[in-house]
């Protein structure tokens, strides 16, 4: 069986903070609401996202929950066009998130920048035209 992304779930520090960000900020809809976890539907054809608590989820894995910096990783949004590529990393912003790279032309000759979700988490929003 080849291997799928079915559910990629983030610790968060904050699950009502971080549900806040992607449903009322980009638009995404909740799928279960749990105390301390919530699932989130991002459209026809991708992955679910999950938020649980941080320590939680380390707790789950069996690994330590101290931790930052880069945690090498990146979640990519692959958009139609440059005008949506920029709608989504400013509808980001003004919902709380930070803009790490603004989106420029890239040297692969398309389009992309950068934004950081409440806890960090690294979003790539690209365009090939």
């Amino acid at each position: 069986m080849p291997l799928q992304a079915s559910v990629i779930m983030l610790g968060v520090k904050d699950v009502e903070r971080a549900k806040r960000f992607y449903v009322e900020g980009l638009g995404c809809e909740t799928d279960q609401d749990h105390p301390g976890f919530v699932r989130l539907s991002l459209g026809d054809g991708s992955s679910k996202l999950a938020l649980y608590e941080w320590d939680a989820v380390a707790q789950d894995a069996g690994v330590s929950s101290e931790g930052s910096g880069f945690r090498g990783i990146s979640l990519h949004f692959i958009t139609d066009s440059r005008d949506e590529a920029d709608e989504v990393v400013r509808a980001a912003e003004a919902a709380g998130g930070t803009v790490v790279k603004a989106a420029a032309a890239a040297e692969w000759g398309g389009y992309s920048g950068y934004f950081a979700d409440p806890d960090g988490y690294l979003w790539k929003v690209a365009t090939a035209s």
